[in-house]
């Protein structure tokens, strides 16, 4: 089945997603304020899900349309083929976005669409109630300018939970937006890599990932797993092509410091979830005595700052 597929971003790093979504051999790539559009099928879902660090989430987009009332609205997704994605026991929770259009309660949204499913669904299966006690499809009701988009979650949990981040510090920096930091500074596996504020050590960790060229996806799951239009061979073999992938030869020069030492055990316990404790020398150390012996390298950090933190004196 080809489907039009959405990668969700965080405004201002849209265009490294569409970056890696070349890299992984995409064509159609349009690049949007939060997103990135692109085509594919079934394995598609799967590599996009397994392999991209900056995106927030991957959906399958299932409809587009105008709607200014609540009964347009019924009508066009009750006209959606939800039979063609969704089984008879599927369990489908319906969240809604609004910007700038006609219909902008949230609660009416969610509700009138989901009745319209319910509607379609409950007549095509012969059903008078649906159980919802199967594989869950978050489906996403998008508007912005009236315009609908109607599409379903094939992430489950946001793809920044890569699985490793067992605990996390104050305030830390989401896994997605620490690889977007590495991949815009086109820093290199062989080029030695400094963060002397590494906190739970997200930044350092996803340079290594990226170091070994571990797919962020490998120690998690994705809703799509339970779908029966996504195949399990599908899936099974995009994820032995992941592992196939990794780079276990390269060495690595990553160092990682901090100030406090209940961060530096963080860190460590992190690193070795996410299989790179190896990879990475972390040490107790005040930032002001960073110094390295190499010529060349690379400083990657995420400074605390007050307004999240501290009071300004500590800032100081």
């Amino acid at each position: 089945m080809k489907f039009n597929l959405i990668a969700t971003a965080t405004f201002g790093i849209e265009a490294i997603v569409g970056q890696e979504l070349k890299d992984l051999g995409y064509k159609d790539v349009v690049v949007e304020n939060g997103r990135v559009l692109f085509k594919g099928d079934e394995r598609d879902v799967c590599i996009a899900n397994m392999h991209l660090r900056t995106a927030d989430r991957v959906f399958i987009q299932i409809a587009e349309f105008k709607a200014t009332s609540f009964e347009m609205l019924f009508d066009q997704v009750n006209e959606i083929p939800w039979e063609n994605y969704l089984p008879a026991n599927a369990e489908f929770p319906v969240n809604a976005k609004s910007v700038k259009s006609k219909l902008f309660s949230l609660s009416d949204i969610q509700s009138i669409s989901k009745k319209a499913i319910v509607k379609r669904l409950g007549k095509l299966y012969n059903k008078e109630w649906l159980p919802e006690d199967g594989p869950k499809y978050p489906i996403l009701v998008s508007i912005l300018k009236d315009t609908v988009t109607v599409s379903i979650d094939t992430s489950g949990i946001g793809l920044h939970k890569r699985g490793y981040r067992a605990q996390g510090n104050k305030a830390p920096l989401k896994e997605t937006l620490a690889a977007a930091l590495v991949l815009i500074s086109k820093w290199q596996s062989k080029i030695p890599f400094i963060d002397p504020l590494c906190g739970s050590g997200t930044i350092a960790i996803e340079a290594a990932l990226i170091g070994r060229k571990i797919a962020p996806g490998l120690s998690r799951s994705f809703a799509f797993e339970a779908w029966p239009i996504i195949p399990d061979d599908v899936y099974k073999a995009v994820k032995k092509e992941a592992y196939e992938q990794i780079d276990y030869e390269t060495e690595l020069h990553i160092e990682a410091y901090d100030i406090d030492p209940y961060s530096i055990k963080i860190a460590r316990a992190n690193a070795e979830l996410a299989s790179v404790e190896e990879d990475i020398h972390f040490q107790v150390r005040d930032v002001k005595d960073l110094s390295s012996s190499k010529k060349y390298g690379y400083i990657i950090t995420n400074p605390p700052y007050g307004e999240r933190l501290n009071e300004e004196h500590e800032v100081q």
